[in-house]
């Protein structure tokens, strides 16, 4: 069964995602995203603070934002996890390239030129909604 909250992602380009410290402290990134299923996927450099953050702690909260990561709608609570398997990771990678064109295929290229190595998260929202002031 799909998460109906998940409908408010479609069309979306940029979701912030929030990762927790290991304080608690949350960290908010916007970023961009592919949504398939009940999933939401962001790939991004695998050794990144979300990444690091997420390896310690997979609880996340994600909302529709603008570029700037302005929020546009409401927050979810989520579970987040890395993606592990390079084949998944490559479908992913796939759906970001079909969704952001150009641009996505020209970060592509820069990152490669600068040896960076990419990483895949997944999102699972697990609640209805929070408020949407922090």
């Amino acid at each position: 069964m799909v998460n109906s909250n998940l409908d408010q992602f479609n069309k979306q380009k940029y979701i912030n995602v929030e990762t927790f410290r290991k304080s608690g402290v949350g960290v908010q990134t916007p970023v961009w995203f592919v949504r398939e299923g009940d999933v939401l996927f962001v790939r991004t450099v695998a050794n990144s603070g979300k990444m690091k953050r997420l390896r310690n702690n997979s609880e996340v909260k994600v909302a529709i934002c603008d570029m700037r990561g302005g929020l546009l709608g409401q927050w979810y609570s989520g579970q987040g996890e890395i993606i592990k398997d390079p084949v998944k990771e490559a479908h992913v990678n796939t759906l970001l390239t079909k969704k952001y064109g150009l641009l996505k295929r020209f970060l592509d290229w820069r990152a490669k030129s600068k040896a960076d190595s990419s990483g895949t998260m997944q999102i699972k929202l697990t609640v209805e909604h929070e408020s949407k002031e922090k």
